[in-house]
């Protein structure tokens, strides 16, 4: 998915670029279009897509052969596939009419530039209906088609280079540029062929200007939160950074699942456990409801994930079970059983059960732990160790101590293959504390079975 923000940020780069060189008489520059289109686009970032759509259809009626609506329309059908864009090869009931879309806004903007009809304004919608096309190739690992349609707008880009002020919206794009361009060269050596079609960036200039337009931009403020929010999260790992774009998106625009969903993330991992708790009960009643992007897999899954492990951390079990068993139900509905929040749900299912003496249950919850870590990266270790000690805690407490030394031994393997970075000691102290706790309880267990 990363690498598909540097095909997609094509479509930004040239948006309004040509505002500032249209004649009064282009589509861009009517007011009465710029106030219509800027309240039907906040409803579409609100979930309101039948408001949005209503508006962007009359506009189609209104100007049936200018791109305007058709891309307008493909924007609202990819802003409905966001909730869900983090799983690999995707499909969904939005896709064709996304696709289609983009590409009745390309032919329009292609006959504009035939009947030389304003084609700035014509290249402007080229380039944003290219630019999207190529991040949803490279969502969709077709990194090849995703090359070609960002090589088809950068063509049209070229034509308005130089050719206007950098106003804060010509900046939103080439900050993105400028940051993704180098770092997904550090994170994707193999697609340097790829990268290098495009031009060469500056990380630490791309923040700075992203920065600039989520405070002084009038059309690309939204956008620019929203990537500002997604790279200190997870490109720069700094929550704290992430965590104003997050509060405001979703507080501006609360019926956005995506955006919610993500405040109660950054909420959930900075211990802003209050804050957490209150979007997560409304997310999760969202959820019940059906409202539009609410769905299971992500936004569902994560409420009730956060909620069980913040109830259980507040002594209210029964609660706490409620919701983990919600989650957990949600990701084995729906795949996810290997992702982390899943496994801490089932993990966290069985603290619970273990602390109301349901052992039976309780190792339900941990096997299925242990079934589904992969025990590849350094948190399903985690993951696996945490099921395997408390698996043997209680084999110790039924006297099976044979038993818990096996898995004992296993917790203290499965711990020391965890990769502890000289620069990154996120898991040293966990692998100290677990190595301990693992040879004092190994003495134990050995000591009871020798008496």
């Amino acid at each position: 998915m990363k690498v598909s923000f540097l095909f997609g940020i094509l479509f930004w780069n040239t948006l309004f670029v040509s505002h500032a060189q249209m004649d009064t008489t282009m589509l861009l520059e009517d007011k009465r279009i710029q106030i219509e289109s800027t309240t039907a686009v906040n409803h579409m970032y609100n979930f309101k897509f039948d408001i949005a759509e209503a508006y962007f259809l009359s506009l189609k009626q209104r100007y049936p052969e200018h791109p305007m609506p058709y891309f307008l329309m493909a924007l609202s059908n990819w802003w409905k596939m966001v909730p869900s864009l983090d799983d690999e090869n995707y499909t969904n009931a939005f896709e064709s009419e996304f696709l289609g879309y983009l590409d009745e806004a390309i032919s329009r903007g292609e006959d504009m530039i035939d009947a030389d009809q304003h084609p700035e304004e014509a290249a402007f919608f080229l380039c944003a209906a290219y630019g999207f096309k190529g991040r949803y190739f490279s969502d969709n690992k077709s990194y090849v088609k995703a090359a070609w349609a960002g090589k088809s707008a950068l063509n049209y880009l070229n034509d308005f280079k130089g050719k206007s002020n950098l106003s804060p919206e010509f900046l939103f794009g080439e900050s993105l540029f400028n940051y993704y361009a180098e770092w997904l060269k550090e994170e994707y050596p193999l697609l340097r062929p790829i990268i290098g079609l495009f031009p060469k960036g500056n990380k630490k200039l791309g923040l700075a200007q992203l920065q600039q337009c989520a405070r002084n931009s009038f059309y690309t403020r939204v956008e620019a939160q929203t990537y500002l929010m997604h790279i200190y999260y997870n490109e720069e790992n700094n929550s704290l950074a992430a965590y104003p774009y997050a509060e405001y998106l979703a507080t501006t625009f609360p019926d956005n699942s995506y955006f919610q969903r993500t405040f109660a993330r950054l909420s959930f991992s900075l211990g802003k456990w209050d804050v957490c708790e209150k979007i997560c009960y409304d997310i999760n009643y969202k959820v019940n409801i059906g409202m539009p992007g609410y769905e299971e897999a992500h936004t569902g899954r994560y409420a009730c994930a956060f909620l069980g492990r913040i109830l259980y951390e507040k002594g209210e079990e029964d609660k706490a079970l409620f919701y983990l068993k919600k989650a957990v139900d949600f990701a084995e509905k729906t795949d996810k059983m290997s992702m982390g929040y899943s496994l801490m749900s089932a993990h966290y299912m069985g603290l619970a059960c273990k602390k109301k003496k349901d052992n039976v249950q309780a190792k339900t919850y941990f096997n299925k732990v242990i079934t589904y870590a992969s025990e590849k990266t350094n948190a399903s270790k985690e993951f696996s160790a945490n099921a395997h000690f408390a698996l043997a805690e209680i084999a110790e407490q039924e006297l099976n101590y044979k038993e818990a030394e096996r898995l004992y031994k296993k917790t203290q393997q499965i711990v020391q293959s965890i990769e502890v970075k000289k620069d990154n000691k996120e898991y040293f102290y966990y692998v100290e504390d677990m190595t301990k706790k693992c040879q004092t309880a190994f003495i134990r267990v050995r000591t009871k079975q020798q008496k």
